[in-house]
Formats: structure tokens, C-alpha cells, sequence
């Protein structure tokens, strides 16, 4: 079983490692770029995945031109999504045995996601998991957003952590690059995109599920 070192304090991303957020997401991307006139691709979406507003916009201009939309683009986005979450909102598998078991053992956990504070408070508080974070970081409150490590270094800070000290919980490239570069242990779970070479290189953990997660941190 893949050891993971001892930590005091677990971070998670939300779409894609807690939520079960990116296949819908990616459905609704697909749809609204058809809607407007454009063709979606499975790699133009692969780039979107964990990016931030500012990043997801810059790559949908370069891909589709100046003409692209993103206002429009990104507003339809969000009311087609809250529409189809209005029910609730899927977890991954393992997220609440996971928490329970980190609550259990008095480590405290927080969130750092791009998503900004609307859309994560909505969600988190959706699929029932908003009051079991200390604190919760989104795009609205840091300068830099992923790949930059701020948005974990500043979960840290708010958990009066030491980054060397947490376990970062990541699926997309752009997360694992911030958790990496804040100095944390870091634990991919890969979602929609598989982990590349390049993110194999940073010597990080791979596990499948949050599941697997959860029983290399708490062996029986």
C-alpha cells in the first residue's frame, strides 16, 4: 500500500476531488460552445479543467479568436449549471469516510479551490459538506490564483499550519502544481485528465480514489 508521511492538517480542491462536478461541467461546456457557434474539443477542454476565470479565458480566446465570448460564454455556463445542481450536487467516492476519519483524528481540513466564492459556497453547501471545513479559499480571495501556490499557502496560513505539514488533495494539473510549489505532501487523484509525464516528474502520489486516500492515511 502506498505510504503517505504523517500530516496535521488536509487541504482539498472542490470540483473534480470533492465534488463529482467536472463530467457534468464538461457536458455543459460542450453544449453552450455549440450553442454559440463554436466547437468544443476533448483538449481544448483538458486545459480548462482546475484552471482559473482569467486562465479558462485566455484559453478559450486563443483557441477560438477575439470574437470568442467569454462574458456570455462563462454566464450561461454558470445558470446551466446552478439549474442542473439545484438537486443536489454528487460527491466522490469516499469524501464523507474521509472527512469523518480526519475530524476523528483532530486534523483540521480546509478547502482551496479556483471557483469563486459564490459558486463554492453553492456547491459545497449542495452536496452537504460546507460546515465540515475550517475554512474554505476561493479565486475571490487570493491575487494569483493555480498553478501560483497562494491559494494553498493561504488555506495553510488560515489552519495556522505549516505547509510542509498538510496533505494537498488535488485532480487537475493546475491544482497539483499550486499544492506542489506550496511545499505540501500532495496527493493526485486524477478526475477527467489522467496525470501526465511532466506531473509524474514532481514525485507526487497518485492514488485513485479518495477511497485509496483514506486507508494509506488511516491503516488499520
Amino acid at each position: 500500500m502506498t505510504q503517505i508521511a504523517p500530516f496535521q492538517a488536509a487541504i482539498f480542491d472542490m470540483d473534480g476531488t470533492l465534488l463529482d462536478t467536472e463530467a457534468m461541467f464538461k457536458t455543459i461546456v460542450f453544449e453552450v460552445c455549440t450553442d454559440l457557434g463554436f466547437e468544443m474539443t476533448d483538449l481544448v477542454h483538458s486545459g480548462m479543467v482546475g484552471s482559473s476565470h482569467e486562465r479558462t479565458s485566455q484559453l478559450l480566446i486563443e483557441a477560438y479568436g477575439v470574437s470568442f465570448p467569454y462574458s456570455l460564454f462563462d454566464e450561461k455556463c454558470r445558470v446551466v449549471m446552478r439549474e442542473r445542481s439545484h438537486a443536489g450536487v454528487p460527491l466522490k467516492p469516499g469524501v464523507r469516510e474521509f472527512i469523518s476519519a480526519l475530524h476523528a483524528n483532530n486534523i483540521p481540513t480546509a478547502v482551496a479551490t479556483s471557483s469563486r466564492n459564490p459558486h463554492a459556497q453553492h456547491h459545497l453547501g449542495a452536496a452537504g459538506l460546507l460546515d465540515l471545513f475550517e475554512t474554505i479559499v476561493t479565486r475571490d480571495d487570493v491575487t494569483n490564483p493555480k498553478p501560483h501556490p497562494e491559494p494553498y499557502l493561504m488555506a495553510a496560513g488560515r489552519l495556522s499550519m505549516k505547509p510542509e505539514h498538510c496533505l494537498a488533495l488535488e485532480d487537475s494539473f493546475a491544482g497539483v502544481h499550486a499544492a506542489h510549489a506550496a511545499g505540501m505532501q500532495t496527493i493526485m487523484v486524477p478526475d477527467l485528465v489522467a496525470p501526465s509525464d511532466e506531473i509524474r516528474s514532481l514525485g507526487i502520489t497518485i492514488m485513485d480514489s479518495l477511497v485509496h486516500v483514506h486507508k494509506a492515511a488511516f491503516p488499520r
